[in-house]
């Protein structure tokens, strides 16, 4: 089986050398963005379950404190969404800056997962470019060959120069797979982090009753 790859990979040319080179530094970004939203996931997870019943006691600085000691994402989020609690009157200027907080946090969730797709497709085209100029070879080489030899070797050089494409899509492939679960987590990241913020939320609200919703105020005649 070994020496089986190591054919396939010899008989494909030259183009095979970028394509591996292409799968290499896709497992390498796919591999460190795995990591870091499976730590961001665990460090978030660990330190909302700390910050739960320190909210529900309505010790916001102890709160903060533990926020100001963290880097997780949620962290940032509950930060940000606190320092605007300390001095806000209205549920809304609370919720904008959780939003704005998110805003923040999800690029670095999504940060190089997309170049996973776009090296699934430059594997793809590589090995297609690697088949198009192993045919352009072959049929030169046919060109100046004999009648009765033709035909032999057309076949073997048209074989040959296949391997590329067959290799760029065996690349393609798990690139692809792979890309579409980091989104996947990514996603449901970004969702738990989404509904943590709403429950804080509500539990600074029902805390601190003087944060009341715009039309809440309306409705008292609050002239502000």
């Amino acid at each position: 089986m070994p020496s089986a790859v190591i054919q396939f990979f010899s008989e494909g040319g030259t183009f095979m050398y970028p394509i591996a080179a292409v799968f290499a530094l896709g497992m390498v970004i796919s591999l460190e963005r795995w990591l870091y939203l499976t730590f961001t996931a665990a460090r978030s997870r660990r330190l909302w379950a700390q910050v739960v019943p320190l909210l529900r006691a309505g010790d916001l600085r102890a709160v903060a404190e533990r926020c100001q000691k963290s880097h997780c994402a949620i962290a940032a989020v509950l930060g940000y969404g606190l320092s605007r609690a300390a001095a806000a009157r209205r549920r809304d200027d609370v919720d904008q800056a959780t939003h704005e907080s998110m805003m923040q946090v999800r690029p670095r969730l999504q940060r190089r997962t997309h170049y996973v797709a776009m090296l699934a497709n430059i594997s793809t085209l590589l090995g297609l470019l690697g088949t198009i100029m192993g045919l352009i070879s072959a049929f030169t080489a046919v060109a100046n060959a004999n009648a009765a030899d033709k035909a032999d070797l057309l076949s073997g050089s048209i074989s040959v120069a296949m391997n590329t494409t067959a290799f760029g899509l065996l690349v393609a492939i798990p690139l692809l797979i792979t890309h579409a679960l980091l989104r996947m987590k990514t996603t449901v990241l970004a969702d738990s982090l989404e509904m943590a913020s709403v429950k804080f939320l509500n539990t600074v609200v029902e805390q601190r009753g003087e944060l009341v919703t715009a039309s809440d105020r309306d409705n008292a005649g609050d002239p502000r």
